[in-house]
């Protein structure tokens, strides 16, 4: 009798841990991510430029208050995702960093704040173009076969998932706010940037990517910074650049769609962000907003980057009333509900 019962609790604990380890593997073996300061974790921290974030306020209700060089008060969405994935809390910077080889082989963010997929944007203000980025995965393509050998290697980056996202520098602030590419017109532009947007995806495909999530150009118009510099003295939503979100997302989804037919084994995924977050900011009080025309950090007018900083912008008493950190980035809790709904949506942890 007592062996029985040894034995069904021994078959039970066996279960218990097989169902455990079901339920906790992750989804992908890494999570490798290109783009802007939306998903950038600190590589700007560990380059010349001005676009930097590894200052207080910034991180403030991160784990042990770090300024990381992420562009908010706490996770980004490429932390949330990889959290979804079943990968890892938190995905590092490949710059800068003392990165262990589970770091590297579990994955990283190349993503560098102030970039497009128009390189001018990215020069504009000295960060790392996408260009440079896929140099950077070259590099970590080399040190993990380096690890794991070339077999194993090949098969990370096969599986691998892929998260980009850019392109809302290309239009708010190349495109509308300084005069270099004036030479197009509004839509010959766009279809430049997607141009340029598909050029990169079929560059990382050719490096062996396959699982590619790619990120809609968000409702620029009502982001803080863009009410500010054309929302007038009531700081409206510019209804025209949200009109020119739209017309670039719908042109991203027409080319994604041609290269899922083109590139054999690719999966390619435009996940809308900007329906959500649109919702989001207009009817903020149905999230648990206050605030969603101006950041927490100072005035929430003017402020990001290094104009948000302890010295001359307090942050504002309670973040979780804001959708927005400073004036471009979303706070860690609106990323969060942001994140939630695009995943279901989108099927981003499938």
């Amino acid at each position: 009798m007592k062996a029985s019962i040894i034995t069904i609790l021994s078959l039970t604990l066996t279960l218990s841990l097989q169902i455990h380890q079901i339920k906790s593997k992750p989804l992908a073996p890494a999570i490798l991510v290109f783009g802007d300061s939306i998903v950038d974790p600190g590589n700007n921290n560990a380059i010349i430029t001005t676009v930097k974030s590894n200052f207080a306020p910034y991180g403030q209700n991160f784990p042990k208050h770090l300024a990381t060089g992420r562009f908010s008060n706490g996770r980004v969405p490429s932390d949330m995702l990889a959290s979804r994935l079943k990968i890892k809390e938190y995905v590092p910077a490949y710059l800068g960093m003392n990165l262990s080889d589970y770091d590297l082989l579990t994955g990283v963010s190349f993503a560098s704040g102030g970039c497009g997929f128009d390189p001018l944007t990215a020069e504009l203000v000295q960060a790392l173009t996408m260009d440079d980025q896929l140099k950077l995965f070259k590099e970590y393509k080399k040190k993990i076969t380096k690890i794991v050998g070339e077999k194993k290697a090949s098969e990370i980056i096969a599986k691998s998932v892929y998260l980009v996202v850019t392109g809302t520098d290309d239009l708010a602030n190349t495109y509308f706010t300084t005069p270099f590419r004036r030479n197009y017109d509004l839509e010959s532009y766009i279809k430049f940037v997607v141009q340029q947007a598909s050029k990169f995806l079929q560059d990382l495909y050719k490096m062996g990517a396959r699982r590619m999530s790619v990120a809609s150009v968000p409702p620029i118009g009502c982001v803080p910074s863009q009410r500010t510099n054309a929302g007038g003295l009531e700081r409206k939503c510019v209804i025209s650049y949200n009109q020119a979100a739209v017309v670039c997302n719908s042109e991203l989804q027409v080319e994604m769609k041609r290269l899922n037919e083109t590139l054999p084994g690719s999966s390619i995924v435009l996940f809308d962000m900007y329906t959500p977050l649109l919702d989001i900011i207009l009817h903020p009080s149905n999230y648990g907003f206050e605030v969603s025309n101006r950041g927490c950090c100072g005035t929430g007018i003017y402020e990001v980057t290094l104009t948000c900083n302890k010295y001359t912008a307090e942050p504002c008493k309670n973040v979780s009333n804001y959708v927005f950190w400073d004036t471009y980035h979303p706070t860690e809790r609106a990323y969060e509900i942001l994140m939630t709904k695009v995943i279901q949506k989108s099927g981003l942890n499938a």
